[in-house]
Parts: C-alpha cells; sequence; structure tokens
C-alpha cells in the first residue's frame, strides 16, 4: 500500500495552534469504538495493523456496537458514567447530538495546524463532519443509496442485462417483467432501520427535512407526500414486496430479487455474498427530479472524546491516518464505501487502479455531486424520531395507511418531539 505523500508543512502563530502536545514516555493505549462491525471489522482491523508499524508507541483497543443507534446510546451512557472511548465513530447524523452535550472535541485547531487541504480534506469533506459550529469529527466513510441489480433474472425477463432503468416509472416496469417472466419478486426499496431512505425520497424531490431555522418541520409539505405516494406505488404498482432489511439481502444474494435499493456500505458483503450465483450489477438510484434532486450522505466520522492530552493527541494520530489517503484507500478496498479523501481519490497510485478492476464500486462516486449531508433533527430525541418515521413508512408498504394519513401522523409525532422554542 502506497503511504501519503504530502505532508503538512504550515507554521502558524502559537495563538493560531493547538495546545502544545504532551508527549508520552512509553506506549499509550486507546480505546477506539465502531458501529457496524459486520461491515467494518476487515477495514478496521487492517488499518489498526497499518497504523501499528507507523506508530508502535501507540496502542489501540477497539470496542463495537451493531449499529449507529445503538452506538450513540453507548457513548451517552459511557459518559453518564466517565467511561468514554478516546475516539468514537459515529454516523454523521448523530453528530449533532454530541456537539450539543459538549461531548466533542473540536478538531479546527489539529487541522490548522498540520493542514487540511494537504492532507486531502477538502471543505465539502470537512463539511460532512461539522455540527454545532465545530469540526465535531472527520468523515471516515461515506455512502449513498444505489442499485444493485441481477443480470441474470434480467435477460430472463426480456429487459437490458447491461442497463438498469433511471426513472421509476420505467422500474415499476422492469420489476413487472421479472415478476411475470423470471418468476422472482421486482425490487425492495431499503427504507427500514433509520431515515436514510425517507430523506432520499424527500431530498430527491427537492425538500427538505425542517425549514431553515430549525423552528418547524418541512417534510410534511408537497415534497413529503410525493415522497410516500412514490413509496406506495412502489408497493401497489411496481409489486415490492415486505421483506425487510435483512430479508430482502437474504432474497437478492439468493437470486429471488431483480434489484435492491440500498447503501454502498454492503457492496463488499454483497459481492462475497453473491459470488457466481448470478451476475451483478451496480447503477446509480433512479432520478426523481433531475433539476432539484439530492441524496442523502450516510457513514462514519470519527469523533475525539479523550480528556486526557496524552490520549487525545494519539487519537488524532489514529484518527487523521484513518482518514489519510492509505486510510481511505484501506477503507474503501475493504468496504465498499466513498473514499473522502481528496487525494485517495484523484491520486491514481490510491483507489485508481482499483475502480478500474472493479467497476462495481463506482456507482456511489458518480453520484457524489448530488450528495447531501444527512440531516440530524435537533434536540435530545433523534433516535426516537427516526423511528417513527420508520413506523410510519411501514404502514405504508403494509398498506395500513395511504401516504396522506401516514404524512399526517408521522408529522404529528415527530413534531411532539422536537424541542420547544421559546
Amino acid at each position: 500500500m502506497t503511504t501519503l505523500s504530502r505532508r503538512a508543512a504550515l507554521a502558524l502563530p502559537a495563538a493560531l495552534a493547538a495546545p502544545a502536545i504532551p508527549r508520552a514516555q512509553g506506549s499509550v493505549e486507546i480505546t477506539v469504538h465502531y458501529a457496524q462491525p459486520h461491515i467494518f471489522k476487515a477495514s478496521y482491523d487492517a488499518i489498526i495493523e497499518a497504523f501499528a508499524r507507523r506508530e508502535p508507541s501507540i496502542r489501540v483497543s477497539t470496542i463495537t456496537s451493531p449499529n449507529y443507534e445503538e452506538g450513540a446510546q453507548l457513548i451517552l451512557r459511557q459518559a453518564a458514567t466517565n467511561q468514554l472511548p478516546d475516539l468514537t465513530y459515529q454516523g454523521f447524523n448523530r453528530l449533532r447530538i454530541f456537539t450539543e452535550r459538549r461531548l466533542a472535541l473540536d478538531l479546527a485547531p489539529y487541522l490548522a495546524r498540520e493542514g487540511a487541504a494537504e492532507n486531502g480534506y477538502t471543505p465539502a469533506i470537512l463539511g460532512l463532519a461539522a455540527a454545532g459550529g465545530i469540526q465535531a469529527g472527520l468523515a471516515y466513510a461515506a455512502s449513498n443509496p444505489i442499485t444493485y441489480w441481477n443480470a441474470d433474472l434480467a435477460r430472463r425477463a426480456g429487459q437490458d442485462p447491461e442497463r438498469f432503468p433511471t426513472r421509476w416509472e420505467e422500474v415499476f416496469a422492469w420489476a413487472r417483467a421479472v415478476r411475470e417472466r423470471a418468476e422472482a419478486d421486482g425490487f425492495y426499496l431499503n427504507v427500514g432501520g433509520d431515515d436514510w431512505m425517507f430523506q432520499a425520497l424527500v431530498f430527491g424531490h427537492g425538500g427538505r427535512m425542517m425549514n431553515a431555522d430549525e423552528t418547524d418541520i418541512a417534510f410534511d409539505g408537497p415534497e413529503g407526500l410525493a415522497a410516500l405516494t412514490l413509496l406506495d406505488r412502489m408497493v401497489k404498482e411496481g409489486g415490492m414486496p415486505n421483506l425487510g432489511v435483512q430479508g430482502s439481502q437474504q432474497a437478492f444474494v439468493a437470486g429471488r430479487l431483480g434489484a435492491t435499493m440500498r447503501s454502498t456500505a454492503v457492496l463488499r458483503n454483497i459481492i462475497g455474498a453473491v459470488g457466481r450465483n448470478f451476475a451483478l450489477r451496480t447503477s446509480a438510484m433512479p432520478v426523481i427530479d433531475a433539476e432539484r434532486g439530492r441524496l442523502p450522505t450516510g457513514g462514519a466520522a470519527g469523533m475525539i472524546t479523550a480528556r486526557d492530552e496524552t490520549k487525545r493527541e494519539a487519537a488524532w494520530r489514529f484518527l487523521r491516518f484513518s482518514t489519510s489517503a492509505e486510510g481511505t484507500a484501506i477503507m474503501v478496498i475493504n468496504t465498499g464505501y466513498v473514499p473522502m479523501n481528496q487525494i485517495a481519490i484523484d491520486d491514481d497510485r490510491h483507489l485508481g487502479a482499483f475502480y478500474r478492476e472493479n467497476p462495481l464500486f463506482l456507482a456511489a462516486v458518480r453520484q457524489l455531486p448530488i450528495s447531501v449531508p444527512w440531516y440530524a433533527f435537533p434536540g435530545p430525541n433523534g433516535v426516537r424520531i427516526t423511528q417513527a418515521i420508520v413506523n410510519h413508512q411501514q404502514r405504508i408498504i403494509e398498506q395500513r395507511a395511504t401516504p396522506a394519513e401516514a404524512l399526517r401522523d408521522m408529522a404529528a409525532e415527530v413534531r411532539r418531539m422536537l424541542p420547544r422554542r421559546a
């Protein structure tokens, strides 16, 4: 693996620099938390191994949580008992919780000391992990929703095996052909687990989750209704089955589902599970509004929570390495997430050859121009709000509510959980 070739040489006045770096006598051990080990374990293990060769005096131990929501709750509980890890990788949409509770260290002084652009951190990349007026973290991995599809089923259904429809109207017809001619379910939009895909549908129509000053929700307008109406049509016209998150992935890799729209985060896992069962293809999400449509960016950012200065510096070094061009390349190759370091993207020595040899990974990268941050609701009820949105989407999938009814109830429930304004 090629090492990062550019090092910051930026000298700043003392008033602008980060606090003096404490030098540890002997080794330092830091604890790093991350979520979703079923996706990320291979990448973190490889990064820790490479980091140990660079920084032999810093030992890294890890703790994990099954998903971002449980990871956020874990850190909040540990904060209450003064048992925080030194570094935690949290979902982009959960960083706000930690800045509001003053648990995240502002990384701006560290970036000023060592240089941002020189190390591959562009304003857009930094913006993904900015929250509460500070640089709450550094983006480690990003994802957007892509389409995974079975070219063999497409061929059996009389469809082009090398092209997936670009618009939802065409997707419905494609799914009908797969059901009728290939005797498999057509497609599944992965709406379970969190509000990410609901945001994709709202943003895809050009909408937003809250108004500009965050005094009220904005998804209960025409764009939100259009989002849920499209979901309703997926069930009624597209024949989308009620398979759930895990069930839909299992059906797809087994060849019983023509396509699935879900995060690029599981690409490496799906490639491995499909193996030679069928010809796997990936493509962009079907377009909703070609001019105004956007897609939410999911993923994780590393956030320093250490209170000890020596451990803070050690945590910063690990975070910096994990998000460097070298660390990013390790992460991409082991997962399928989108790289979060511009040097890794631009420099052919890091990922250029990889993308040429692995075209399935390109769909998410090509969608970066229309990607926007995953919105985080204000206040302490972010996780509960997410679950409320999931629950009301499920009512539509189960045909227990109309889009208008689900939107009305969703809006009322979310409003009750938002912070009260004076």
